[in-house]
């Protein structure tokens, strides 16, 4: 999986004024929890950015003096005005203690449903799994091939070892709808197969002649 090492320094000093000092070098804030003590730091807002700035499941190696603390992205703050990074919170990894984690969900397959002319819908980026450290990966393979027109894929239809998903089981994760045009070729297709309304019957000959005897006899 891949990693990304971050060079920190320890925090001796908190508060507005420390902060915002910190702020002034363009360096960011952080906490590293979940291990057996509380860690503060500050690294270059430069050094975040791989790990802030992607989508991607990564793993972060930070390194504070002479320790390394192996750790996930759990929460960013952003300024309001700035829209800058001020805060950044990590949780330690700890070899058998369970973790939290949002792991991206990358579709594979070309769908049934989709060949027939539908549009596949993804509605969901990620799942919420509970699993040891060692299971962590850096994404959920979700296989569409079988998924047909008007079907779904919910969060119970993905089959996991040694990942708990805590997502609501009955959530769809992906769709095949109905395009516009496959709606119109539905909906015209009863209409084509519709035997057309029958022909006003011809006059029989018979009929036609009654007008002119009547006729005939009129004097």
């Amino acid at each position: 999986m891949k990693t990304i090492t971050i060079e920190g320094q320890l925090r001796t000093e908190f508060g507005k004024k420390a902060t915002r000092q910190l702020r002034s070098q363009e360096l960011v804030p952080g906490v590293i929890y979940g291990g057996a003590a509380e860690v503060n730091f500050s690294a270059s807002a430069k050094a975040f950015r791989p790990l802030v700035y992607t989508a991607e499941f990564q793993l972060t190696e930070v390194q504070v003096g002479d320790k390394t603390y192996k750790c996930i992205l759990k929460d960013l703050q952003f300024d309001k005005v700035s829209d800058d990074l001020i805060h950044v919170d990590l949780l330690e990894l700890v070899g058998d203690k369970k973790v939290v984690a949002d792991l991206p969900i990358q579709f594979t397959g070309a769908s049934i449903g989709v060949k027939e002319g539908g549009k596949l819908i993804t509605k969901m980026k990620s799942l919420k799994v509970k699993t040891l450290p060692k299971y962590l990966k850096e994404f959920i393979e979700v296989d569409v091939t079988n998924l047909e027109l008007n079907g779904n894929i919910r969060v119970q239809d993905v089959k996991l070892d040694n990942l708990e998903v805590l997502n609501s089981p009955r959530i769809p994760i992906a769709s095949v709808v109905l395009t516009r045009l496959l709606k119109q070729e539905e909906a015209a297709a009863p209409a084509a197969g519709t035997p057309a309304a029958a022909a006003p019957a011809a006059a029989t000959p018979a009929a036609a002649a009654a007008p002119a005897k009547a006729a005939g006899k009129k004097k």
